[in-house]
């Protein structure tokens, strides 16, 4: 393939690099090389105006670290760019998601469904559902990981994950709705700022119409979902399936007696849940708790 570069999933499926995403990223990490350089400014200095690590700033001047789009804008009033940092911005955040249909081999089949549904339904037991995750969320679940991933394998995931989010923006909005643990809401995945933020951003999409979120608190004496987490998806036109997914082991479920049964089990765990307002509430009142 020579000279090609290629992406390494986890899962050990590669992606050519060949429509120029690479290249981009070289060129956008030789500007800030060059404004940072101009501006008589080490990687170290750099480092610790913005707060990421001197090794972060030489791989995204590299062009091996995909540059975050406040990085950019921060580097821009740094650095004196004159805003060319800030106009690239935006070019960077089109790559991310022209980056973002290599999904993980292992939930393709799930991603693509998902994004033809005129339902979605889910029960979420250890993780906030990734349509509602927001990007430091996202990002502190997959540096997490072990084995480690790779800086630009968690890039392009949370690239893939954020993509999937255009679903909650469109319209007609597919039907959804989540039953989360109240586990879930205590767990503060990547540090209180980033948990704080994914709290919020839970109480600002419960305001989008035709989404519900219920929460099953922890003292409830009865849960109908203790077999785990599991999704329900109804592609337009076609009978509803369902998805269960634990480590890389994965199932997308078709057969309509199964199927059955799951939705029977989520109507029930939305039964034991807290309605809408008493589970807004239980978020505000965790917020309240810092």
């Amino acid at each position: 393939m020579g000279g090609v570069e290629r992406t390494v999933f986890d899962d050990g499926e590669t992606a050519e690099n060949s429509d120029g995403v690479a290249e981009f990223y070289s060129a956008v990490g030789k500007l800030i090389k060059l404004f940072r350089e101009r501006a008589g400014y080490t990687q170290r200095d750099l480092a610790k105006m913005t707060g990421y690590s001197e090794d972060q700033i030489g791989a995204m001047e590299r062009g091996v670290r995909t540059p975050r789009i406040e990085f950019l804008t921060m580097a821009d009033d740094l650095l004196n760019a004159g805003g060319v940092l800030r106009a690239v911005a935006d070019d960077v955040m089109k790559a991310k998601v022209r980056v973002a249909t290599r999904h993980p081999a292992f939930n393709r089949a799930f991603t693509s469904e998902e994004a033809k549904a005129v339902e979605i339904h889910g029960y979420s037991t250890l993780l906030v559902p990734g349509l509602l995750q927001t990007e430091s969320h996202a990002r502190a679940l997959y540096e997490m990981r072990r084995p480690w991933l790779s800086v630009e394998q968690i890039d392009t995931w949370v690239a893939a994950r954020l993509a999937r989010q255009e679903i909650l923006s469109r319209w007609p909005l597919p039907t959804m709705s989540w039953v989360i643990d109240e586990s879930v809401l205590r767990r503060p995945i990547g540090g209180w700022d980033v948990h704080r933020e994914q709290l919020e951003r839970l109480l600002k999409v419960a305001e989008i119409r035709g989404l519900e979120l219920q929460i099953m608190p922890l003292d409830a004496p009865e849960n109908a979902g203790m077999g785990g987490a599991f999704t329900l998806l109804t592609p337009s036109g076609r009978a509803q399936i369902a998805y269960v997914e634990v480590q890389h082991v994965n199932r997308l479920i078709t057969d309509p007696e199964e199927v059955r049964l799951m939705a029977a089990r989520y109507g029930t765990l939305r039964g034991q849940a807290l309605n809408m307002r008493e589970s807004l509430a239980l978020i505000e009142m965790i917020l309240g708790e810092r």
